[in-house]
């Protein structure tokens, strides 16, 4: 049987630049979602509809309902928890505070 291990991150606070690039991240999370979808087929549909290939969320990043766009922060927050977690550093780059 499966059990999920991920790495434990409840020790690890995100920085202040590093929040600040979680945005940016997870409208590219959405857009990599999407592009891959579309090459795959699929189109914007008023419904998620496997056998049709439609979804509702084929829209840009802007346009999705807060919900949505959780989903893809909660995602890359998790993941960047994890780099840190794991002894990597993020460093911003320069002229990244102007």
């Amino acid at each position: 049987m499966y059990r999920p291990h991920p790495i434990d991150t409840s020790a690890i606070t995100l920085p202040r630049e590093v929040q600040l690039l979680t945005e940016r991240l997870a409208e590219h999370a959405h857009d990599v979602w999407a592009a891959q979808r579309m090459a795959q087929g699929w189109t914007l549909g008023a419904r998620r509809d496997d056998a049709k290939k439609t979804h509702p969320s084929l829209v840009p990043y802007a346009d999705l309902p807060d919900a949505e766009k959780d989903l893809d922060r909660a995602e890359v927050v998790g993941t960047l928890k994890a780099v840190l977690a794991c002894g990597y550093r993020i460093v911003p780059p320069d002229g990244a505070d102007d």
